[in-house]
């Protein structure tokens, strides 16, 4: 594992906690009804969905995902990632929704809604980050 690759997971955990955080804040405050229970649910995230997606992407990194000595290719890879991040972002949504906001429906509600807003976000998340060469050592310019 090289430096490159480090800093490269650490800046797109960084990107995607900023978009994350910002929708998780809208949906909480709409859902709820309280712009202030929205706040606390998107700031108590930040740092359990920076951990949880920092190991995701390594545990991304690492996976080798080929048939026949093919790799998988890009979309089909990046629609893999968004639903198993997205599995793991529901669970710790729902869950910190609940707890703060008191009221299992509520964290519910969030965590559904969450679901197809995070998902779109997420999936334009990855397609920007694959575009970009950062923290890549010697990658070779590809289609889209």
């Amino acid at each position: 594992m090289n430096d490159q690759s480090h800093k490269r997971h650490i800046a797109k955990t960084i990107t995607w906690r900023i978009v994350g955080t910002i929708d998780t804040i809208i949906l909480s405050w709409i859902i709820s009804g309280n712009p202030l229970t929205g706040l606390k649910i998107g700031f108590a995230e930040v740092v359990t969905k920076m951990l949880l997606y920092y190991f995701h992407e390594r545990a991304w990194f690492k996976i080798n995902l080929s048939k026949d000595g093919q790799v998988l290719e890009s979309r089909k890879r990046h629609i893999a990632k968004t639903i198993t991040w997205r599995l793991i972002g529901t669970v710790d949504t729902m869950l910190l929704a609940w707890i703060i906001s008191g009221n299992p429906l509520t964290g519910l509600k969030i965590g559904f809604a969450e679901v197809v807003t995070k998902m779109i976000l997420y999936y334009i998340h990855e397609r920007f980050w694959y575009k970009s060469n950062y923290g890549l050592n010697n990658r070779k310019s590809t289609n889209l």
